[in-house]
């Protein structure tokens, strides 16, 4: 039997395990501002590392015979010990899984900082990563849950029984979870077909905004008003939406203006150019300025389009145009503004018709 001096040692054990633990924190945490891998250790995996730390120095300080020899006394360090097993799987289990989570978000810091024609390869390889280490950590936890219930001997006697009906089990168990298990497909279907990715424009359900969040089983879509879409990914699968950086995330503006016959369109289109160098929103790449429609109102329709960085300069840009163009018609060119033209019965009663000219009026 152990004396009662053991109890201090593991005491000391448990305190002097997580005092390490500290230190190695604080060391991390200085080297972490040159250390980008040191510093999301350090955000992941601090209370992880105390908890493996005390339930580690725990076990190997512990021995069964600490509550005494009486049956009373060893089914007690029994169950003790049974529970230590179970915390030391889960603290383990949990520290891999921040682990992995601290090192993949060094690279994701790498590629949010990507600019320019390899952000979409960027957002694709985020989106990829970003899913594929929730299924990894779905996985290391369904490992350790069934680590947990096998460390118990009734559950391995069952064992033998249950997997005669596994077959059974497993349809039944497809049956009812199939929206989900169909979720997490297209999730991953979504991910490695490169057909949606982390911060896309997509108009969605009349909807416009961007992907926030991408999951295996819903997608956050953030609408351009700050509120949140939340979407099963398979609606993704099943239904079409638009996606307007599907190939980068340059994005057409375009501004239609109705005005009268007499908008002399040369001069417009010289101070829309203008007007778009001095705009920092113009990603000085493509403009112009073109008569699109003749309508039937009697106005011509004009179409300006230029083209922006993303999505959001796009909508400013756009808006930008339209108050500039509104504002040059109406200061410099007032009788081109749009008037709609009448002909009355008095107006027709003035008129006679020649074989050569068509309706002229009388005194003429």
């Amino acid at each position: 039997m152990r004396s009662l001096a053991d109890w201090p040692i593991l005491v000391i054990s448990v305190v002097g395990s997580i005092l390490l633990v500290e230190v190695a924190r604080r060391v991390l945490n200085r080297v972490g501002r040159k250390w980008a891998l040191a510093r999301h250790l350090v955000e992941h995996c601090t209370w992880p590392a105390f908890s493996v730390a005390a339930v580690v120095a725990f076990n190997l300080a512990f021995g069964p015979d600490m509550f005494g020899d009486s049956g009373s006394d060893q089914a007690t360090a029994g169950t003790v010990e049974r529970v230590l097993g179970l915390a030391t799987i889960a603290a383990v289990t949990w520290l891999i899984v921040q682990a992995a989570y601290a090192l993949t978000d060094v690279i994701l810091d790498r590629l949010v900082l990507v600019e320019g024609e390899r952000n979409r390869r960027a957002r694709r390889i985020m989106t990829q990563i970003a899913l594929v280490r929730r299924v990894a950590a779905a996985i290391i936890i369904v490992i350790a849950v069934g680590a947990m219930l096998f460390s118990f001997p009734q559950v391995r006697a069952l064992g033998a029984g249950l997997l005669a009906s596994a077959g059974i089990a497993g349809a039944i168990v497809g049956i009812a979870a199939q929206p989900t298990i169909g979720n997490m497909l297209a999730g991953l279907q979504l991910a490695f077909s490169d057909a949606l990715r982390l911060d896309d424009v997509v108009v969605v359900e009349n909807e416009w905004g961007r992907i926030e969040e991408l999951t295996l089983t819903y997608v956050v879509l953030r609408l351009w008003d700050e509120r949140r879409l939340v979407l099963p990914v398979s609606y993704f699968t099943q239904n079409p939406f638009e996606n307007w950086t599907r190939h980068g995330s340059r994005v057409l503006a375009v501004v239609h203006l109705r005005v009268d016959w007499s908008i002399p369109v040369p001069k417009l289109r010289e101070a829309l150019y203008e007007f778009l160098q001095e705009s920092p929103l113009w990603d000085q790449k493509d403009w112009t300025l073109q008569v699109t429609e003749v309508l039937p109102n009697g106005l011509v329709e004009l179409r300006a389009l230029m083209s922006a960085a993303d999505a959001p300069s796009s909508w400013d840009l756009k808006c930008d145009v339209r108050e500039f163009l509104v504002n040059y018609v109406r200061d410099n060119h007032p009788d081109s503004l749009p008037r709609f033209r009448v002909d009355t019965q008095e107006d027709r009663a003035d008129l006679s018709w020649t074989r050569d000219r068509g309706p002229v009026r009388e005194e003429d």
